[in-house]
């Protein structure tokens, strides 16, 4: 059973008259690796600098093992936080750089040099203490600002965008090691990244946040297989959000056709959201399709291609290893574990239709939100 340790109850960050965080409720257990993941200007680092004690929520209260820490300075709580711009001493080596918050406490120079090998092993840099930091690459520098932080032992290791300035590939394997580094330290990691792959890829749990509220908790899978409402099924991988209403439990009717489905619980006829991931749909010959659309864009992604179909006038994607040309008439078929059902949201009409789909502006604007400081 997991023990929490810490816990923001009703949380508010104000500046003048606008509300960064809005009666925020978290609680994070021990050894956790909990993300908090959502677009620019959503809250999330200001919810880590309030845990780590660098700003304090205008209202509400910040628990710390049971006790209230909002008046505790930074340095005295159990948290160490490592940032997007590393910070390392460039006229220390690699060695006093990760020992350097050992020296202020005045440790005896033996446990210095002991823990500040391990936590050099521990991030796969082993016999690097003599070398200069200008010596290394980025993920090299990277693993010395988390061996810095973890050497301190703290409860809490907090990380901010600490990827964003690395390139795919180096990212990539840097979650991996992450992961591992955080099972074999065993304590609580908070995560903050704008980037869905990322949070889904290391997180025990994330919470995905927006406009200073929290949209969902959850699991990776449970995040990406049951999003909660618009916001949450368009941020977390592509999604298909198309109008829709239930007549009954079990059965959606979109385009004026009902399909199967696996969800109830919704008042007879009552509108909803319907989330169809582009992965879930099958192409078939028009006359075995349920639906029949025109295919107007294909693009070619290695392992499969993206095609965006037009259904009487609303895009969708679909992902599939069946090649269709431009102009071709398509049937698709959907299972009924295909469908998720939403409640309407204030996100609803807002994303799912692909009509100006392009994946390179996807990518050019996560460079630019990479830029973006909140």
């Amino acid at each position: 059973m997991s023990k929490e340790l810490i816990r923001l109850t009703d949380c508010v960050v104000k500046y003048d008259d606008e509300v960064v965080l809005d009666r925020l409720n978290l609680y994070i257990n021990d050894k956790e690796f909990l993300t908090l993941l959502g677009p620019s200007g959503c809250g999330k680092t200001t919810t880590l600098r309030i845990i780590g004690g660098f700003q304090k929520p205008t209202s509400g209260d910040v628990f710390f093992d049971g006790k209230r820490i909002n008046d505790l300075p930074p340095h005295k709580r159990k948290v160490n936080t490592v940032f997007q711009k590393y910070a390392l001493f460039t006229h220390m080596n690699i060695f006093e750089n990760v020992a350097f918050g050992l020296r202020i406490q005045k440790r005896p120079e033996k446990e210095i040099e002991q823990r500040v090998e391990e936590a050099l092993e521990l991030v796969n840099l082993p016999g690097y203490g003599k070398r200069s930091v200008d010596s290394l690459s980025g993920g090299q520098q990277q693993r010395v600002a988390i061996a810095r932080a973890i050497v301190n032992r703290p409860q809490v290791l907090l990380l901010d965008e600490p990827l964003g300035a690395l390139d795919l590939k180096l990212r990539k394997d840097m979650q991996v090691e992450l992961k591992k580094i955080q099972q074999q330290v065993g304590i609580t990691f908070i995560y903050v990244t704008h980037d869905q792959e990322e949070a889904l890829t290391m997180s025990d749990t994330v919470v995905v946040m927006d406009k200073g509220n929290i949209q969902q908790i959850g699991t990776p899978q449970d995040i990406y297989n049951e999003p909660k409402n618009a916001f949450v099924a368009d941020f977390i991988g592509e999604s298909n959000i198309i109008d829709g209403t239930m007549p009954e439990d079990r059965v959606v009717r979109m385009y004026g056709k009902k399909f199967a489905c696996l969800d109830g619980g919704f008042a007879p006829g009552e509108a909803v959201d319907v989330v169809i991931r582009p992965e879930d749909i099958d192409i078939v010959p028009v006359e075995q399709g349920q639906l029949t659309g025109t295919v107007t864009e294909v693009t070619f992604k290695g392992m499969h291609y993206d095609i965006i179909v037009d259904f009487q006038g609303f895009k969708w994607l679909i992902q599939t290893t069946d090649y269709s040309p431009v102009g071709a008439r398509i049937g698709v078929k959907i299972d009924p574990d295909g469908f998720h059902i939403m409640k309407k949201s204030r996100y609803s009409g807002m994303f799912g239709d692909y009509s100006s789909y392009s994946s390179e502006y996807d990518e050019l604007n996560e460079d630019t939100e990479a830029d973006d400081e909140e």
